[in-house]
């Protein structure tokens, strides 16, 4: 709430001002020098960093726990400034089976031509985990819960066997947020997130943010910001910012309506299999008791006994649930993943993960519960 934040000096304004400048003047040549060698705090020019985007900084690097926050212009110039700020050639990256395809399709058209290998395990079986690292492994990348299927990854084995092998640990944890799940507080070197869902939470402002240690962050700043010009604009800053304030309580009541659709989705006949951490059906259900602090999550995927055709009759059918991609929004939304988010992955890498043609994939919203289990109720059949 108050990290970032001090009453206006001009105006007493409680709300950080949005300051709508794409430069800043200097007090005199000794300011000018001594800012851009970095000894002096200060503002130069607005991709470089902004009042706006420095509070919203103070504030994810508060409740992450972390040195130091960047904050850029979306969730994908987020996990591309870690990978452009961190690796070079001939570098390796370990990366999950279960992983958001544009992550997937970022390591292979982009970095995969400047000579960065990706390697991709099931992250669930550590023994498979220790046998893909090598010494020329940089980055461990985990995303848990996954997108879409919700696998969940042990944060802390990873992080001992990629500091054990020299390698850095970093997690998406877009799903979970930093009110369910702080990756650095288990072992984690940099976490990443898609502020456009939860943390602005409101389906108005698109913005990333990266967070750990301080020279970490300072190097995803240098490529992220600073050299590829991703900056967050200040008012998207601003919005993001307002939208961590209420944070806490639009993730406590999203959970709980999600933990009360899956548990009902779970007993419908109609219903083949449901995928939340917080069922005793998930296979990792006591890890995420263990790893998900307050609950555990707005995310549900699912598949209709039906399959395919069934899942799409519910699809076309809902009048409430919006039929959309993103998450973590105020509404709820449904979502195709095989056929939309994750269509540009290999077929083959999406059975890998787990994603058949049927899955759905359902962010739940603050709606009153009753609504959001008649509307889908009623297209059960």
């Amino acid at each position: 709430m108050h990290a970032g934040d001090a009453p206006d000096a001009a105006t007493g304004a409680l709300d950080a001002p949005i300051v709508q400048a794409t430069t800043y003047a200097f007090a005199d040549a000794d300011d000018a020098a001594g800012q851009f060698a970095g000894t002096r705090e200060g503002y130069i020019y607005g991709r470089w960093r902004h009042p706006n985007g420095r509070c919203l900084e103070a504030k994810v690097a508060a409740l992450e726990g972390a040195e130091a926050c960047v904050a850029v212009g979306s969730g994908m110039a987020a996990i591309h400034g870690v990978f452009a700020g961190l690796l070079e050639a001939g570098d390796e990256v370990v990366a999950p089976q279960s992983l958001y395809a544009e992550t997937a399709r970022l390591l292979a058209t982009v970095f995969a031509r400047f000579g960065v290998r990706t390697r991709y395990v099931d992250l669930r079986d550590l023994d498979a985990a220790r046998a893909a690292l090598s010494p020329r492994t940089k980055i461990v990348w985990a995303e848990t819960p996954a997108n879409p299927v919700l696998d969940l990854l042990d944060l802390e084995a990873l992080a001992a066997l990629a500091h054990g092998a020299g390698a850095l640990l970093v997690v998406d944890g877009t799903f979970a947020t930093p009110y369910h799940q702080r990756a650095l507080a288990f072992g984690a070197d940099l976490s990443v997130h898609a502020a456009t869902k939860a943390l602005a939470g409101h389906g108005d402002a698109v913005a990333g943010v990266v967070s750990g240690r301080a020279e970490l962050v300072a190097a995803v700043r240098e490529a992220g910001a600073r050299s590829a010009g991703a900056a967050i604009a200040p008012f998207v800053a601003w919005l993001v910012a307002r939208g961590l304030k209420t944070l806490p309580l639009r993730q406590a009541a999203a959970s709980a309506n999600a933990a009360e659709l899956a548990a009902r989705l779970e007993a419908h006949p109609a219903v083949a299999h449901v995928r939340y951490p917080g069922l005793g059906s998930h296979p990792q259900h006591a890890l995420a008791r263990r790893q998900m602090e307050r609950g555990f999550g707005s995310l549900v995927a699912f598949e209709l006994a039906g399959g395919e055709p069934a899942g799409r009759r519910l699809y076309d059918g809902v009048a409430l649930i919006a039929r959309a991609v993103s998450l973590g929004d105020l509404r709820s939304l449904l979502t195709f993943p095989a056929a939309t988010t994750h269509a540009s992955m290999a077929e083959a890498q999406r059975e890998a993960a787990g994603i058949g043609p049927g899955l759905l994939r359902l962010s739940v919203g603050v709606e009153d519960v009753e609504d959001l289990w008649r509307d889908l109720d009623a297209r059960l059949g």
